[in-house]
C-alpha cells in the first residue's frame, strides 16, 4: 500500500467546490473536483479510492496547486506516472501536475502547516478570457492604504467577523503569517491580495477582500478595519467578493503546524 501525494490544478468555474457531494441537485449529479478525481482513480484501481484534500474550496474557486493524497494498492506504476495515468481520465478543467510517494501517516489535510491563497482583482475592463479568473471592480484602489488596513492581519487572530454564516469551525481563531496587496508585474491593471495562514474559515478570504476593497473605496481609515476585525461581529463586515478571482495558490508541509 502506497500513499500518493498529488498536486492538483483546476478551473473551479463549473464545479460545486472541491468536496464530493453524494446528493444530487434536482436529479442532476453534483460535479465536484474531488468527485472527478476519485472517478479517475476508480478506473485505474477498479475500486473506489478515497481522496483527501488539504482544503475545501467553494463553488467557483480555483487552484494553482491544491494538495491531495490517496492510498494505492498498485505497486507496478512508477510514482511519477500517476500524473499522465490520472489525467487521461480527467476533464480538461482539472490537471494533475505532480505526484510523489509520502509516508503512510501523511495527510494532505492534517499534515499541512499553511495554505496560501491569492485573489486577483481587475481595476479596469477585463478581456472576456479573463472574466472567469478576476473580480472586475472598475476603479483603482490605493494600494498603500489597503496594505495599511491589511497590516493588522498578523499572528493569532479571532477572525469571527469574516466567517460566513453557517461556518462549523470549533474555533474562529486562525494564525495568519502574512496578508498584503501588490500590483501584478505582467498586467498593471490587476492587483493581487495574498494571504497565508494555518487554515481559513468558510469564505473568510472572500469576505476579507470584499471588506477591504469596500472600506477603501468608501474612504474608511485603516483603524476602521481594525475595529471591524476586533468587533467579532459579522454584520460589520463588508460585502463578500465573488469566487471568480480566488485561487488556492500553494500548500506547505514544512515548519510548525499551529493548532489554533
Amino acid at each position: 500500500m502506497r500513499n500518493i501525494l498529488l498536486t492538483v490544478s483546476y478551473d473551479g468555474t463549473d464545479f460545486c467546490g472541491w468536496q464530493r457531494q453524494d446528493k444530487s441537485d434536482r436529479g442532476k449529479p453534483v460535479r465536484t473536483v474531488q468527485g472527478e478525481i476519485e472517478k479517475a482513480l476508480e478506473k485505474i484501481h477498479k475500486t473506489h479510492i478515497n481522496l483527501t484534500g488539504s482544503g475545501r474550496t467553494d463553488s467557483g474557486v480555483h487552484a494553482f496547486a491544491q494538495a491531495a493524497n490517496f492510498y494505492s494498492t498498485i505497486d507496478t506504476i512508477p510514482v511519477e506516472k500517476y500524473v499522465p495515468a490520472i489525467n487521461a481520465f480527467l476533464p480538461n478543467d482539472i490537471r494533475i501536475i505532480a505526484s510523489k510517494e509520502v509516508s503512510g501517516d501523511f495527510s494532505s489535510r492534517f499534515s499541512a502547516t499553511s495554505r496560501t491563497y491569492r485573489y486577483f482583482i481587475h481595476t479596469s475592463n477585463p478581456f472576456a478570457s479573463e472574466m472567469r479568473y478576476v473580480w472586475a471592480i472598475h476603479h483603482k484602489p490605493d494600494l498603500e492604504k489597503l496594505n495599511r488596513m491589511a497590516a493588522c492581519l498578523r499572528g493569532e487572530i479571532d477572525c469571527a467577523t469574516f466567517a460566513a454564516a453557517g461556518d462549523a469551525s470549533l474555533s474562529t481563531f486562525r494564525y495568519i503569517e502574512n496578508a498584503h496587496f501588490y500590483a501584478d508585474e505582467k498586467n498593471p491593471e490587476i492587483i493581487v491580495f495574498e494571504i497565508c495562514a494555518n487554515a481559513f474559515l468558510w469564505k473568510m478570504v472572500r469576505s476579507l477582500v470584499g471588506s477591504l476593497i469596500s472600506f477603501e473605496k468608501s474612504g474608511k481609515e485603516p483603524e476602521y478595519f481594525r475595529q471591524v476585525l476586533e468587533s467579532h461581529d459579522r454584520k460589520k463586515a463588508g460585502p463578500t467578493a465573488p469566487p471568480t478571482g480566488l485561487f488556492l495558490y500553494s500548500v506547505s508541509f514544512e515548519g510548525e503546524r499551529r493548532h489554533v
